[in-house]
């Protein structure tokens, strides 16, 4: 009897509710500009819960305040409410993680995966000694373009790498995971620059999570289609522009 072939593997697809948090509180940003701010909520853990409550697998935290290298303590406290009060629910968490002492420290308190931005263009001994340490899939590359340049320390220093260069570049080291964010549209419901990041996924071949502009249920779609590893929505939750019931539905219809 001939034996059964192995099916494909599962799709890699989710959808990442996001949580900005800036002096502990959930907040938005036009294009990373903290002059240009939109509080939400003043208690992230109650976010947290609807939107696990929602049906989320996956939550995208980051730490506004780390990035812009301001006192980042009222946001770690944030961070370990939301991990202690959502389980089930994994944590992908970004933002001024600049050394291993606090890359540890977070991971330590139950995040799954971090993002890192800054150190992966400034200081690449450490993306690699994480790397080595925790493994691949607990360390993601975030590359965040402005005119396809890539922006370090909270968006406001632009490099002289282009997006590419730099996915490519980590693609080679091991790297398994990306967030792309085109900063000019993050914020700024004008949706996904989805043909710069489907670009940056084909040439990589790693997975790649759109993020930066998702203005409707389209976007999340489009993500979708163009085999995207997945999409994360801000703002256009916060407004109700989408139902994360009905994101969440995306890649599961048959």
């Amino acid at each position: 009897m001939a034996q059964e072939q192995p099916g494909p593997a599962p799709r890699e697809w989710s959808v990442y509710p996001a949580i900005d948090l800036r002096r502990g509180r959930v907040v938005r940003l036009k294009q990373g500009d903290p002059d240009r701010q939109t509080e939400y909520a003043s208690d992230p853990h109650e976010v947290a819960g609807r939107w696990a409550g929602a049906g989320a697998k996956w939550l995208h935290v980051v730490d506004l305040d780390g990035a812009l290298g301001e006192n980042r303590a009222e946001n770690l406290a944030a961070l370990e409410r939301i991990l202690g009060g959502t389980p089930g629910v994994q944590v992908q968490f970004g933002g001024g993680l600049r050394d291993l002492a606090s890359i540890r420290q977070v991971l330590e308190l139950g995040v799954r995966r971090v993002v890192l931005g800054t150190a992966a263009v400034r200081n690449p001994a450490l993306v690699e000694a994480v790397l080595d340490t925790h493994g691949a899939e607990r360390v993601a590359v975030g590359i965040d373009a402005r005119q396809g340049r890539a922006q370090t320390h909270g968006w406001r220093e632009a490099t002289g790498i282009t997006a590419l260069d730099l996915a490519q570049n980590w693609a080679d080291r091991g790297v398994r995971w990306i967030v792309f964010t085109d900063v000019g549209r993050d914020g700024m419901g004008r949706g996904l620059n989805l043909q710069s990041t489907v670009a940056l996924a084909e040439a990589t071949g790693i997975r790649v999570i759109a993020s930066g502009g998702v203005s409707s249920l389209v976007d999340v779609h489009q993500a979708y289609d163009a085999g995207l590893s997945g999409v994360i929505i801000g703002r256009a939750l916060y407004t109700g522009w989408v139902s994360l019931a009905d994101a969440l539905r995306v890649g599961t219809e048959t």
